[in-house]
């Protein structure tokens, strides 16, 4: 069993004096699909935050690559090859999707004069190709702020793939979308695990997205640690289903 790519332990972290997480501790193995289930209020969100230098935890500690992370900020760990996505979409509406992905070059290399320099043939041939990986090739022209929110989420998903992440780390992925929509992206999630070799952490809502997408699944409840196994033994286990009907 290779080491894990991302590893939790203990961490906990409070805002005032609410406990947003209580010792927690999970891995996330290198080049699988993990989810992250629980109901609203269940600190998912917080740890996200945490793994990728949001905010400061308050004891514990996060590891990526078996390096240290937890006092890193966010610039250092996205050079590292770990890259988020959020429940509401960060885009730049007014610039064009192809805009959108030349800010998105890898922050490992890119300097922030960059940006204002013209793209190479190669750079905007791969900003091309990822656009047309999500469906979005026609549209390459056209504003961001003018594409449906689904569109955007997938413009999105392609700009974090821009950035040539080892991990990407998924916050709701599939909120807001059109169900139309829902499976050809969870197909393309699934080829980027698969054909680009990404790591994957995702929060999600929809039980049968994360179910038939993840290879193994966390739950959180009030802040700590619930149940962890595959689909199967996640969507049988009474303590999950008491969480779930106990939040509503």
């Amino acid at each position: 069993m290779s080491q894990p790519v991302i590893e939790v332990n203990r961490v906990s972290k409070s805002f005032g004096g609410v406990v947003a997480n209580h010792e927690i501790s999970l891995e996330v193995p290198q080049g699988k699909i993990t989810g992250l289930i629980g109901p609203n209020g269940s600190g998912k969100t917080t740890l996200f935050n945490s793994i990728v230098g949001y905010h400061p935890i308050d004891a514990g500690s996060i590891k990526f690559k078996g390096l240290e992370i937890s006092e890193l900020n966010v610039q250092k760990i996205a050079r590292l090859g770990l890259v988020r996505t959020f429940q509401q979409t960060r885009i730049y509406g007014k610039l064009d999707c192809m805009q959108n992905m030349m800010i998105s070059i890898p922050h490992r290399t890119a300097a922030w004069i960059d940006m204002f320099a013209k793209p190479s043939p190669k750079t905007q041939a791969r900003a091309e190709q990822l656009l047309d990986f999500v469906g979005l090739y026609a549209k390459r022209r056209l504003l961001a702020g003018s594409l449906s929110f689904g569109q955007q989420k997938l413009l999105e998903f392609a700009m974090a793939l821009m950035n040539e992440p080892e991990v990407l780390m998924l916050d709701e992925p599939t909120a807001g979308i059109n169900p139309t929509l829902i499976n050809g992206l969870i197909d393309r999630l699934r080829r980027a695990n698969t054909e680009f070799g990404i790591t994957m952490f995702i929060i999600e809502h929809n039980m049968r997205v994360i179910m038939n997408m993840a290879d193994s699944i966390y739950c959180l409840a009030h802040g700590e640690l619930l149940a962890h196994g595959s689909p199967e033994q996640i969507q049988n286990d009474q303590r999950v289903i008491d969480a779930y009907l106990g939040a509503h």
